[in-house]
Protein backbone atom coordinates (compact mmCIF):
# COMPACT_ATOMS: atom_id res chain seq x y z
CA UNK A 1 0.00 0.00 0.00
CA UNK A 2 2.86 2.38 0.71
CA UNK A 3 4.21 1.79 -2.80
CA UNK A 4 0.90 2.13 -4.65
CA UNK A 5 -0.32 5.29 -2.93
CA UNK A 6 2.40 7.63 -4.33
CA UNK A 7 1.95 6.06 -7.77
CA UNK A 8 -1.80 6.62 -7.69
CA UNK A 9 -1.26 10.22 -6.60
CA UNK A 10 1.24 10.72 -9.42
CA UNK A 11 -1.20 9.20 -11.91
CA UNK A 12 -3.98 11.56 -10.78
CA UNK A 13 -1.68 14.59 -11.09
CA UNK A 14 -0.58 13.45 -14.56
CA UNK A 15 -4.20 13.09 -15.64
CA UNK A 16 -5.01 16.54 -14.26
CA UNK A 17 -2.02 18.03 -16.10
CA UNK A 18 -3.10 16.35 -19.34
CA UNK A 19 -6.61 17.75 -18.80
CA UNK A 20 -5.21 21.29 -18.52
CA UNK A 21 -3.33 20.77 -21.79
CA UNK A 22 -6.28 19.52 -23.83
CA UNK A 23 -8.60 22.27 -22.55
CA UNK A 24 -6.09 24.98 -23.46
CA UNK A 25 -5.33 23.38 -26.83
CA UNK A 26 -9.05 23.30 -27.55
CA UNK A 27 -9.27 27.00 -26.74
CA UNK A 28 -6.45 27.62 -29.23
CA UNK A 29 -8.75 26.76 -32.14
CA UNK A 30 -11.02 29.63 -31.16
CA UNK A 31 -8.11 32.10 -30.85
CA UNK A 32 -6.51 31.00 -34.11
CA UNK A 33 -9.64 32.07 -35.97
CA UNK A 34 -9.08 35.67 -34.93
CA UNK A 35 -5.30 35.78 -35.14
CA UNK A 36 -5.13 33.75 -38.36
CA UNK A 37 -7.22 36.30 -40.22
CA UNK A 38 -4.55 38.97 -39.71
CA UNK A 39 -1.33 36.96 -39.45
CA UNK A 40 0.21 34.65 -42.05
CA UNK A 41 0.89 31.03 -40.95
CA UNK A 42 4.62 31.48 -40.34
CA UNK A 43 4.23 34.85 -38.64
CA UNK A 44 1.53 33.51 -36.33
CA UNK A 45 3.68 30.53 -35.37
CA UNK A 46 6.71 32.75 -34.68
CA UNK A 47 4.74 35.28 -32.64
CA UNK A 48 3.12 32.52 -30.61
CA UNK A 49 6.48 30.83 -29.93
CA UNK A 50 8.19 34.10 -28.97
CA UNK A 51 5.43 34.92 -26.48
CA UNK A 52 5.63 31.42 -25.05
CA UNK A 53 9.43 31.52 -24.83
CA UNK A 54 9.36 34.80 -22.87
CA UNK A 55 6.94 33.39 -20.26
CA UNK A 56 8.77 30.07 -19.98
CA UNK A 57 12.15 31.81 -19.77
CA UNK A 58 10.98 33.96 -16.86
CA UNK A 59 9.68 30.89 -15.04
CA UNK A 60 12.97 29.10 -15.65
CA UNK A 61 14.89 32.04 -14.17
CA UNK A 62 12.58 32.25 -11.15
CA UNK A 63 12.94 28.52 -10.48
CA UNK A 64 16.69 28.63 -11.25
CA UNK A 65 16.58 25.37 -13.13
CA UNK A 66 19.32 26.30 -15.59
CA UNK A 67 20.32 24.23 -18.61
CA UNK A 68 19.09 20.65 -19.02
CA UNK A 69 21.64 17.80 -19.09
CA UNK A 70 23.39 17.08 -22.39
CA UNK A 71 21.47 13.82 -22.79
CA UNK A 72 18.18 15.75 -23.07
CA UNK A 73 19.27 17.95 -25.97
CA UNK A 74 18.70 15.56 -28.91
CA UNK A 75 15.05 15.14 -27.93
CA UNK A 76 14.67 18.86 -27.21
CA UNK A 77 16.11 19.88 -30.58
CA UNK A 78 14.07 17.35 -32.56
CA UNK A 79 10.85 18.14 -30.70
CA UNK A 80 11.43 21.88 -31.08
CA UNK A 81 11.88 21.70 -34.85
CA UNK A 82 9.18 19.13 -35.58
CA UNK A 83 6.42 19.85 -33.04
CA UNK A 84 6.90 23.48 -32.03
CA UNK A 85 7.91 24.83 -35.46
CA UNK A 86 6.89 22.57 -38.35
CA UNK A 87 3.59 21.45 -36.84
CA UNK A 88 2.40 24.96 -36.02
CA UNK A 89 3.32 26.42 -39.42
CA UNK A 90 1.89 23.46 -41.34
CA UNK A 91 -1.37 23.46 -39.38
CA UNK A 92 -1.85 27.22 -39.74
CA UNK A 93 -1.17 26.97 -43.47
CA UNK A 94 -3.21 23.82 -43.97
CA UNK A 95 -6.32 25.30 -42.38
CA UNK A 96 -6.20 28.07 -45.00
CA UNK A 97 -6.30 25.47 -47.77
CA UNK A 98 -8.95 23.04 -46.51
CA UNK A 99 -12.16 23.38 -44.53
CA UNK A 100 -12.03 22.99 -40.77
CA UNK A 101 -13.75 19.61 -40.81
CA UNK A 102 -11.27 18.08 -43.24
CA UNK A 103 -8.34 19.53 -41.28
CA UNK A 104 -9.69 18.09 -38.03
CA UNK A 105 -10.13 14.62 -39.49
CA UNK A 106 -6.63 14.53 -41.02
CA UNK A 107 -4.78 15.96 -38.01
CA UNK A 108 -6.50 13.44 -35.73
CA UNK A 109 -4.44 10.75 -37.43
CA UNK A 110 -1.66 12.09 -35.19
CA UNK A 111 -2.47 10.12 -32.02
CA UNK A 112 -2.64 6.89 -34.05
CA UNK A 113 0.77 7.59 -35.59
CA UNK A 114 2.04 8.48 -32.12
CA UNK A 115 0.98 5.12 -30.70
CA UNK A 116 2.63 3.24 -33.58
CA UNK A 117 5.86 5.23 -33.29
CA UNK A 118 5.95 4.82 -29.50
CA UNK A 119 5.47 1.08 -29.89
CA UNK A 120 8.26 0.85 -32.47
CA UNK A 121 10.87 3.18 -30.99
CA UNK A 122 10.04 3.40 -27.27
CA UNK A 123 8.94 -0.19 -26.78
CA UNK A 124 5.54 0.84 -25.41
CA UNK A 125 2.82 -1.79 -25.32
CA UNK A 126 -0.44 -1.30 -27.21
CA UNK A 127 -3.12 -2.84 -24.95
CA UNK A 128 -6.34 -3.86 -26.71
CA UNK A 129 -8.36 -1.28 -24.76
CA UNK A 130 -6.02 1.50 -25.90
CA UNK A 131 -6.37 0.46 -29.54
CA UNK A 132 -10.15 0.10 -29.24
CA UNK A 133 -10.49 3.47 -27.49
CA UNK A 134 -8.44 5.25 -30.13
CA UNK A 135 -10.52 3.69 -32.89
CA UNK A 136 -13.73 4.85 -31.21
CA UNK A 137 -12.34 8.34 -30.63
CA UNK A 138 -11.15 8.63 -34.22
CA UNK A 139 -14.62 7.71 -35.42
CA UNK A 140 -16.00 10.48 -33.22
CA UNK A 141 -13.45 12.95 -34.62
CA UNK A 142 -14.52 12.01 -38.16
CA UNK A 143 -18.15 12.64 -37.20
CA UNK A 144 -17.26 16.07 -35.79
CA UNK A 145 -15.24 16.83 -38.90
CA UNK A 146 -18.03 15.84 -41.26
CA UNK A 147 -20.54 17.91 -39.34
CA UNK A 148 -18.32 21.00 -39.61
CA UNK A 149 -17.29 20.62 -43.24
CA UNK A 150 -20.41 22.30 -44.65
CA UNK A 151 -19.90 22.94 -48.34
CA UNK A 152 -16.20 22.55 -47.70
CA UNK A 153 -13.17 22.84 -49.92
CA UNK A 154 -9.96 20.86 -49.99
CA UNK A 155 -6.82 21.21 -52.07
CA UNK A 156 -4.09 18.65 -52.53
CA UNK A 157 -1.66 21.08 -50.87
CA UNK A 158 -3.97 21.54 -47.90
CA UNK A 159 -4.41 17.80 -47.37
CA UNK A 160 -0.64 17.29 -47.65
CA UNK A 161 0.00 20.06 -45.11
CA UNK A 162 -2.45 18.55 -42.61
CA UNK A 163 -0.88 15.12 -43.05
CA UNK A 164 2.54 16.68 -42.50
CA UNK A 165 1.23 18.42 -39.38
CA UNK A 166 -0.11 15.13 -38.00
CA UNK A 167 3.19 13.35 -38.68
CA UNK A 168 5.38 16.08 -37.13
CA UNK A 169 3.09 16.27 -34.09
CA UNK A 170 3.33 12.52 -33.51
CA UNK A 171 7.09 12.36 -34.09
CA UNK A 172 7.69 15.41 -31.88
CA UNK A 173 5.87 13.88 -28.91
CA UNK A 174 7.66 10.54 -29.24
CA UNK A 175 11.06 12.27 -29.50
CA UNK A 176 10.29 14.47 -26.50
CA UNK A 177 9.58 11.49 -24.25
CA UNK A 178 13.27 10.39 -23.81
CA UNK A 179 14.32 14.00 -23.13
CA UNK A 180 12.00 14.07 -20.12
CA UNK A 181 14.03 11.29 -18.50
CA UNK A 182 16.91 13.76 -18.16
CA UNK A 183 15.42 17.26 -18.01
CA UNK A 184 12.48 18.72 -16.09
CA UNK A 185 9.19 19.46 -17.92
CA UNK A 186 9.90 23.20 -17.69
CA UNK A 187 13.43 22.83 -19.08
CA UNK A 188 12.34 20.60 -21.95
CA UNK A 189 9.38 22.81 -22.84
CA UNK A 190 11.28 26.11 -22.71
CA UNK A 191 14.22 25.00 -24.80
CA UNK A 192 11.96 23.16 -27.28
CA UNK A 193 9.93 26.35 -27.63
CA UNK A 194 13.14 28.35 -28.07
CA UNK A 195 14.40 25.95 -30.76
CA UNK A 196 11.04 26.24 -32.52
CA UNK A 197 11.20 30.04 -32.40
CA UNK A 198 14.72 30.03 -33.88
CA UNK A 199 13.54 27.70 -36.65
CA UNK A 200 10.73 30.16 -37.45
CA UNK A 201 12.98 33.24 -37.56
CA UNK A 202 12.79 33.38 -41.40
CA UNK A 203 9.18 34.57 -40.85
CA UNK A 204 10.28 37.53 -38.70
CA UNK A 205 9.82 40.00 -41.57
CA UNK A 206 6.25 38.80 -42.11
CA UNK A 207 5.58 39.02 -38.38
CA UNK A 208 6.68 42.65 -38.23
CA UNK A 209 4.66 43.52 -41.33
CA UNK A 210 1.53 41.73 -40.14
CA UNK A 211 1.79 43.22 -36.63
CA UNK A 212 1.86 46.73 -38.10
CA UNK A 213 -1.54 46.21 -39.76
CA UNK A 214 -3.24 43.65 -37.50
CA UNK A 215 -6.08 44.73 -35.22
CA UNK A 216 -5.40 44.65 -31.49
CA UNK A 217 -7.75 41.70 -31.00
CA UNK A 218 -5.71 39.52 -33.39
CA UNK A 219 -2.44 40.45 -31.68
CA UNK A 220 -3.90 39.75 -28.24
CA UNK A 221 -5.10 36.36 -29.46
CA UNK A 222 -1.59 35.61 -30.73
CA UNK A 223 -0.16 36.51 -27.32
CA UNK A 224 -2.81 34.36 -25.63
CA UNK A 225 -1.78 31.45 -27.86
CA UNK A 226 1.80 31.89 -26.71
CA UNK A 227 1.11 32.24 -23.00
CA UNK A 228 -1.57 29.62 -22.40
CA UNK A 229 -1.90 26.98 -25.19
CA UNK A 230 1.91 27.08 -25.66
CA UNK A 231 3.76 28.00 -22.45
CA UNK A 232 1.33 26.52 -19.93
CA UNK A 233 -0.24 23.69 -21.96
CA UNK A 234 3.03 22.32 -23.35
CA UNK A 235 4.55 22.35 -19.85
CA UNK A 236 1.65 20.48 -18.27
CA UNK A 237 1.75 18.09 -21.23
CA UNK A 238 5.47 17.41 -20.64
CA UNK A 239 4.76 16.85 -16.94
CA UNK A 240 2.11 14.27 -17.78
CA UNK A 241 4.15 12.67 -20.58
CA UNK A 242 7.03 12.09 -18.16
CA UNK A 243 4.67 10.02 -15.99
CA UNK A 244 2.78 7.91 -18.51
CA UNK A 245 3.18 6.43 -21.99
CA UNK A 246 3.18 8.51 -25.19
CA UNK A 247 0.44 6.36 -26.71
CA UNK A 248 -1.93 6.94 -23.78
CA UNK A 249 -1.19 10.66 -23.87
CA UNK A 250 -1.99 10.70 -27.57
CA UNK A 251 -5.33 9.03 -26.94
CA UNK A 252 -6.14 11.71 -24.35
CA UNK A 253 -5.97 14.43 -27.02
CA UNK A 254 -9.15 13.06 -28.59
CA UNK A 255 -10.93 15.08 -25.91
CA UNK A 256 -9.99 18.21 -27.91
CA UNK A 257 -12.69 17.92 -30.65
CA UNK A 258 -15.41 17.63 -28.02
CA UNK A 259 -14.00 20.62 -26.12
CA UNK A 260 -13.81 22.69 -29.32
CA UNK A 261 -17.51 22.01 -29.95
CA UNK A 262 -18.46 23.26 -26.48
CA UNK A 263 -16.16 26.30 -26.62
CA UNK A 264 -17.38 27.31 -30.08
CA UNK A 265 -20.92 27.06 -28.74
CA UNK A 266 -20.14 29.20 -25.69
CA UNK A 267 -17.73 31.77 -27.16
CA UNK A 268 -18.62 32.00 -30.85
CA UNK A 269 -22.33 31.21 -30.48
CA UNK A 270 -21.98 28.36 -32.99
CA UNK A 271 -24.82 26.01 -32.12
CA UNK A 272 -23.66 22.44 -32.76
CA UNK A 273 -25.78 20.05 -34.79
CA UNK A 274 -26.84 16.60 -33.71
CA UNK A 275 -23.97 14.90 -35.59
CA UNK A 276 -21.48 17.25 -33.92
CA UNK A 277 -22.78 16.46 -30.45
CA UNK A 278 -22.84 12.73 -31.16
CA UNK A 279 -19.29 12.87 -32.51
CA UNK A 280 -18.08 14.75 -29.44
CA UNK A 281 -19.69 12.21 -27.14
CA UNK A 282 -18.07 9.38 -29.09
CA UNK A 283 -14.66 11.06 -28.71
CA UNK A 284 -15.11 11.24 -24.94
CA UNK A 285 -16.27 7.62 -24.77
CA UNK A 286 -13.22 6.49 -26.73
CA UNK A 287 -10.87 8.36 -24.40
CA UNK A 288 -12.57 6.74 -21.40
CA UNK A 289 -12.05 3.30 -22.94
CA UNK A 290 -8.41 4.00 -23.81
CA UNK A 291 -7.63 5.21 -20.27
CA UNK A 292 -9.37 2.29 -18.57
CA UNK A 293 -7.68 -0.90 -17.41
CA UNK A 294 -8.96 -4.44 -17.41
CA UNK A 295 -9.21 -6.41 -14.18
CA UNK A 296 -6.26 -8.50 -15.29
CA UNK A 297 -4.12 -5.38 -15.70
CA UNK A 298 -5.19 -4.16 -12.27
CA UNK A 299 -4.21 -7.49 -10.74
CA UNK A 300 -0.84 -7.30 -12.51
CA UNK A 301 -0.30 -3.79 -11.17
CA UNK A 302 -1.01 -4.98 -7.64
CA UNK A 303 1.51 -7.81 -8.00
CA UNK A 304 4.18 -5.52 -9.46
CA UNK A 305 3.63 -2.91 -6.75
CA UNK A 306 4.30 -5.49 -4.09
CA UNK A 307 8.08 -6.09 -4.33
CA UNK A 308 10.63 -4.06 -2.47
CA UNK A 309 11.39 -0.68 -4.11
CA UNK A 310 14.38 -0.78 -6.46
CA UNK A 311 13.44 -4.11 -8.03
CA UNK A 312 13.49 -4.64 -11.81
CA UNK A 313 9.81 -3.79 -12.09
CA UNK A 314 10.57 -0.12 -11.53
CA UNK A 315 12.18 0.36 -14.96
CA UNK A 316 10.23 2.56 -17.38
CA UNK A 317 9.89 -0.04 -20.10
CA UNK A 318 8.51 -2.76 -17.86
CA UNK A 319 6.08 -0.33 -16.22
CA UNK A 320 4.64 0.86 -19.52
CA UNK A 321 4.30 -2.69 -20.71
CA UNK A 322 1.87 -3.32 -17.85
CA UNK A 323 -0.25 -0.27 -18.51
CA UNK A 324 0.18 2.48 -15.91
CA UNK A 325 2.38 0.51 -13.51
CA UNK A 326 5.44 2.62 -14.31
CA UNK A 327 3.73 5.93 -13.63
CA UNK A 328 6.05 8.31 -11.85
CA UNK A 329 9.17 6.19 -12.40
CA UNK A 330 10.37 7.60 -15.68
CA UNK A 331 12.85 10.19 -14.43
Amino acid sequence: MTNSSPEQRSARLALLAAGVSVVLWASAFVSIRSAGAAYSPGALALGRLLAGAVVLGLLLLIRREGLPPRAAWPGIAASGVLWFACYMVALNWGEQQVDAGTAAMIVNIGPILMALLASRFLGEALPPRLIAGMAVSFAGAVAVGLSKSGEGHASVLGVALCLFAAATYAAGVVLQKPALRHGSPLQVTFFSCLVGAVACLPFSGQLLSDAAHAPASATLNMVYLGVFPTALAFTTWAYALARTSASRMGATTYVVPAMVVLMSWAVLDEVPGVLTLVGGAICLAGVAVSRSRSRAAGATAAVVAGPVPGSASSSPSSGEGAGEVGVGRVD
